[in-house]
């Protein structure tokens, strides 16, 4: 019995460090995928235009893809599906978002970068994806990213594309509440 009972112990002790180590695995792979870049997101914060010029000896085409999630009723797309650019340049890209529903609803934008390590070099100076949008039923409206690609993108990288999925997050959306006016 006692070699039955030391059996069970170490039994166990795997199935609770192999629980630990899945539960640990998920925020270690997101470092990693951080720090090498190979997983395709981008920054949640606006970038700071810090390049010095524009190399205008190489042209880079930019993919734009979008969809709503399966949840989400609006209609998303970009307006232009390819745009070649120079790195350095700085440029302006819109997607066309319309609520065909009759309520309001607020969406959440998540931008992807394929291939993932070029996440690193395409950076944006403005976002819709930076804030949650709120659109009213039946309207639409344009929302656009400004970006541009770092000039120290590596040359076996001549296409990138920047896919933004779309979520409705109208049932976790918090209005800004009004602050009253001191005296009132």
């Amino acid at each position: 019995m006692p070699a039955h009972r030391r059996l069970v112990s170490k039994l166990l002790l795997v199935a609770l460090l192999m629980f630990g180590f899945g539960y640990a695995l998920v925020p270690l792979y997101e470092v990693f995928c951080e720090v090498t870049g190979i997983n395709g997101k981008t920054s949640n914060t606006p970038a700071m235009l810090l390049v010095d010029g524009v190399d205008t000896s190489r042209v880079v085409t930019i993919e734009f893809l979008a969809k709503p999630n399966k949840d989400m009723p609006w209609i998303f797309k970009p307006e232009v599906r390819r745009m070649t650019v120079h790195p350095g340049e700085v440029h302006v890209m819109n997607y066309l978002a319309e609520n065909p529903t009759a309520q309001m609803i607020v969406g959440q934008a998540v931008p992807s970068v394929s291939p993932g390590q070029a996440a690193l070099y395409l950076h944006k100076i403005e976002c819709f994806c930076f804030t949650q949008q709120q659109l009213a039923g039946g309207k639409n409206m344009l929302m656009p990213v400004q970006f541009y690609v770092d000039p120290a993108l590596p040359a076996q990288f001549s296409t990138i594309t920047l896919n933004y999925t779309l979520y409705d997050v109208t049932a976790s959306w918090q209005p800004v509440a009004s602050i009253e006016k001191i005296g009132e």
